[in-house]
């Protein structure tokens, strides 16, 4: 269900998304309001479950995860207790970020980060030993175009 917000909530989440570690001030300057109407309204949306956990974005090849490789994964298995071993395989394993289930040809993707070919290999290797797949196509990224989290609040 949607939450319904105005002008002014909308331009304090753009700035949150743009860089969450403004101070308040700070956002409260760049929308045109005041310390306190933004600081109430931050905390409303949080209480709301607008806004989620606030974490820092990290320069993935800087820390040497230069491989990104999108896993493709078909199954013939679609029973409760595979689903449940297949997610929990894909809490356990740190180098998935981003899983998705699908509709049409392919059931699930991945998003995967690791340091290398080697390394993505031994997630593989992994994987499959925790929960059987019917087809796993792994395509790695060449380059990054655009990658962002934020969402088109205003326009």
């Amino acid at each position: 269900m949607a939450v319904r917000i105005d002008d002014l909530d909308r331009k304090i989440l753009s700035e949150l998304q743009r860089d969450a570690g403004q101070s308040l001030d700070q956002i409260a300057d760049k929308v045109g309001s005041s310390r306190t109407p933004v600081w109430n309204r931050i905390r409303k949306l949080r209480e709301a479950g607008v806004m989620g956990a606030q974490t820092v974005v990290l320069d993935a090849e800087m820390l040497g995860f230069e491989a990104c490789f999108f896993v493709l994964i078909r199954t013939s298995e679609h029973e409760a207790d595979w689903q449940a071993r297949f997610l929990q395989a894909l809490m356990d394993r740190p180098e998935v970020q981003e899983a998705h289930r699908l509709a049409g040809d392919i059931d699930y993707i991945l998003k995967v980060r690791v340091k290398n070919a080697r390394a993505y290999d031994t997630f593989y290797q992994a994987l499959i030993a925790q929960v059987s797949v019917f087809n796993v196509t792994a395509l790695l990224s060449m380059e990054e175009i655009k990658s962002t989290t934020h969402l088109p609040l205003e326009g």
